[in-house]
């Protein structure tokens, strides 16, 4: 297609993240399990705490995406995860700035190398200037949560990641959806803020770079610009900064904007340059192309995968081991429940059988007949795109978790509770006297938990979120700030808990 075109300008295909193992994977978020080589979820590699391995799963992702011509990422989320009702804390790196500034250059510097080459993949940090204290938890996917506050007075926590972006050289920026309210700004969408992206973006920080919209800023989520026509949301749009939009925007209404006078040529051709010059700095003009073989032996091979088994082991974070039954001692009969398998059908469970000898334990069909129970709890809201205009309830049992079955088994035998955390989910329902063992996922396969609750390895992972006491503190959350710097009512568990053998 491209070299039937006049000039010959080679495409760029770009992808969302496809290394991590997440649970609630969708267009436009996390493409979730593929071929590539599986790497806990992004909450789970900032709980490894391990920035020198962070750096060494972006250089190994980037090989992958390079041998099949995925050469840009949208991609990763620089936003903090202060509201604990926001339903893409999954994709973040955490509550701490500090720390999501050490990810975010870490990976960068993976993925692209000190600057763009012929092995590269361009990286495009999002959502700027940072997404997460959302009004009530809501998403501006949605016109019900089109509002992004600040409450606790902490704009400038939320750009740190950003900051350090920027001095790593991302290729480029996204802004979000949400238009700000109650701070300085105008209250217009961040594709449309002049402030935002002029003054703030461009002028303070010193973004050169692409400025890319999201996914439809134009005809689906226009927040505070409704009244514009199309083409007027396009000028005002490229007038602020943008230099491309994303997927559904129409070429056709943009080409109408630029004939009726509404844009410049020259003001085109700022954004016309940037985007050359990505595609000469990658070296597309030079080769567009990839080696068919050469693909099939990079992607998912297993010294790659042997690095992402070490990341999944140690993202998992020991949380309670009051009755120290871990580590796990051999011989021990265990039974292992999770509805992680057969998620999609509420309250379903798999038990798990292990067909080797490599844990030394001896896994039975009934809670029964077990020495220990294990049950692996993986709540999950049905992802953001199954959000209704309702509160958001981050409790278990709103969540395709079965509590009463829980605390049913906690009373039989000694149990073993692990959860995985896509969101602070609130665990009251099930955290009382019969709780004593408890371990936090963030992405992970059945095999290194294993791993951990036998200490083939020991936990050493970090808690990357703090995880609320309970409904009420929710309700009365300051959406900006972080966990560890709320009141100390809040926490059940706080950002850094972490144990070890």
């Amino acid at each position: 297609l491209c070299e039937a075109t006049c000039l010959g300008i080679p495409a760029i295909v770009a992808s969302n993240p496809r290394n991590h193992v997440t649970t609630d994977a969708s267009a436009g978020l996390s493409v979730g399990l593929t071929p590539f080589s599986k790497w806990p979820g992004e909450l789970g590699l900032a709980a490894t705490r391990d920035i020198k391995l962070v750096k060494e799963f972006a250089q190994i992702a980037a090989q992958e995406w390079c041998a099949v011509g995925l050469r840009k990422g949208y991609m990763y989320m620089a936003d903090l995860a202060t509201e604990p009702r926001w339903q893409r804390i999954e994709g973040t790196f955490g509550e701490n700035a500090d720390l999501s500034a050490q990810m975010i250059s870490a990976i960068l510097s993976g993925f692209q190398g000190t600057k763009l080459n012929s092995k590269s993949v361009a990286m495009t940090t999002k959502h700027f200037p940072g997404g997460g204290p959302q009004v009530d938890g809501h998403d501006p996917h949605f016109e019900w949560g089109k509002d992004q506050h600040y409450p606790g007075k902490m704009f400038e926590y939320h750009l740190k990641p950003f900051i350090a972006a920027i001095k790593a050289g991302t290729s480029a920026i996204m802004p979000y959806y949400a238009k700000p309210v109650g701070t300085t700004y105008e209250e217009i969408a961040f594709a449309y803020n002049k402030g935002i992206l002029q003054d703030l973006l461009r002028k303070k920080l010193g973004f050169n770079g692409i400025i890319n919209s999201d996914t439809g800023p134009i005809e689906m989520m226009p927040w505070g610009v409704e009244k514009l026509t199309l083409h007027q949301r396009y000028q005002k749009a490229i007038e602020c900064g943008v230099d491309i939009f994303s997927g559904t925007a129409d070429p056709t209404i943009l080409l109408e904007t630029i004939q009726k006078g509404l844009v410049s040529e020259s003001r085109i051709n700022e954004s016309v340059i940037r985007l050359l010059i990505e595609k000469f700095d990658l070296g597309l003009f030079e080769n567009p192309y990839v080696n068919v073989a050469k693909a099939g032996q990079m992607v998912g091979n297993p010294e790659f995968q042997k690095k992402a088994d070490l990341a999944q082991r140690k993202s998992i974070v020991l949380l309670k081991n009051d009755k120290k039954l871990l580590p796990l001692k051999p011989k021990t009969k265990v039974y292992f429940e999770t509805n992680y398998s057969s998620r999609s059908a509420q309250n379903s469970i798999s038990v798990y059988h292990s067909g080797s000898d490599t844990w030394g334990l001896e896994f039975v069909d009934r809670a029964e007949q077990a020495d220990v129970i294990i049950a692996w709890l993986i709540p999950t809201s049905g992802g953001l795109f199954s959000l209704k205009n309702e509160p958001i309830d981050i409790t278990l049992k709103k969540n395709n978790i079965n509590v009463d079955h829980i605390n049913s088994l906690k009373k039989t035998k000694p149990t073993i509770t692990v959860i995985n955390f896509t969101s602070p989910w609130v665990i009251e329902e099930i955290y009382n006297e019969d709780l004593h063992t408890l371990l936090a996922t963030f992405g992970t396969s059945p095999e290194a938990l294993l791993d951990i609750l036998t200490a083939k390895q020991k936990p050493t992972g970090k808690m990357p979120i703090t995880i609320p006491l309970n409904s009420r503190v929710v309700l009365e959350n300051q959406s900006d700030v972080p966990g560890y710097l709320k009141s100390k009512a809040y926490a059940l568990f706080k950002y850094g808990d972490g144990l070890t053998y």
